[in-house]
């Protein structure tokens, strides 16, 4: 800071004073994120009472719902998984429609959850895993040690206000670790929804593919040019927006805030409903189903797991 004239000293006690302040302040944040963190613990240990003693043993973990499929559990529902990497299990929902085997690690569907959340939160994941209308985000951390393991697809199934459904696959999906900012990777598209990461035409103003962006957050913005906002997260670019802000109804303005898949429905109108879920690309899958509406997924217990040489463990 440039100076005209020498300010007159602080006195000690004013330092002290504002030290003390700032030593206040810093405390009542680490207060807060103990807070935050005991209660994450409390939240687990809830979560896992749902689930039978006897499928928690370690040595008897699924890597990712393609292998509870390839076991031969064919109810969707929730299973407790291990990924490789991962520091403890984790209690997912496998959805076994379409072909079966999918980890789902996104749900929207009422805009109960907010998912206008922190670095931390989405780092970790947040929701309701366990109700079938239950809206969550699995966590990062979750998808980079699923994605970590081997080659696998994502799949993203959409209903519009109207009933109307579409979906969306790619090939090679990836998150990388925290490190690299949980930055996504993507390949070839197929579906009837409309190929959204990679489409990048705006009128006027620059555009990102969002294939290779790093996830960002309020507290954590990464990759923001001078013409482009990622607001809530790394599939937030003018083409894709599916964490983005849950309205009542097909809202529609200047502005694309909402849930949105701009190859479908443009960049205005903010979707019903979605659901984002990965799969090993090499699993057998059953005959693919139709697209199936949102929701009507069934719900089932853990199935106990078999002594099945295919497993990879």
């Amino acid at each position: 800071m440039w100076r005209l004239w020498p300010q007159a000293p602080v006195p000690c006690d004013k330092k002290v004073a504002r030290l003390e302040a700032e030593i206040k302040s810093l405390m009542n944040v680490i207060n807060d994120q103990h807070r935050y963190i005991l209660e994450l613990h409390s939240s687990q240990g809830r979560q896992l009472e749902h689930l039978p003693n006897t499928f928690l043993g370690s040595d008897e973990l699924y890597k990712d719902c393609s292998e509870v499929f390839d076991d031969g559990n064919v109810a969707s529902g929730l299973y407790v998984i291990r990924p490789d990497g991962s520091p403890t299990a984790l209690s997912v929902y496998c959805d076994m429609n379409n072909g079966g085997g999918w980890t789902v690690f996104q749900r929207r569907r009422d805009g109960k959850e907010s998912f206008d959340r922190s670095w931390v939160e989405y780092k970790h994941g947040f929701g309701d895993l366990f109700s079938p209308e239950g809206e969550f985000w699995l966590g990062n951390d979750a998808l980079h040690y699923l994605t970590a393991q081997g080659n696998y697809d994502l799949r993203i199934d959409m209903e519009d206000f109207d009933g109307n459904q579409r979906y969306a696959e790619y090939k090679n999906f990836k998150v990388d670790n925290e490190k690299d900012q949980y930055q996504l990777h993507v390949g070839e598209y197929s579906g009837t929804a409309g190929d959204a990461l990679h489409e990048c035409q705006r009128r006027g103003k620059a555009c990102l593919h969002l294939d290779g962006i790093k996830f960002s957050t309020f507290d954590q913005p990464n990759d923001i040019g001078s013409d482009i906002a990622l607001l809530s997260d790394s599939l937030r670019c003018d083409s894709g927006n599916l964490n983005g802000h849950y309205y009542k109804g097909p809202y529609k303005a200047m502005t694309e805030d909402g849930v949105v898949w701009y190859t479908w429905h443009g960049w205005w109108y903010s979707i019903k409903s979605v659901v984002m879920m990965l799969r090993a690309s090499d699993l057998e899958g059953a005959p693919l189903d139709l697209p199936a509406p949102p929701g009507n997924q069934s719900q089932a217990k853990p199935a106990s797991k078999k002594a099945d040489p295919r497993r990879r463990l």
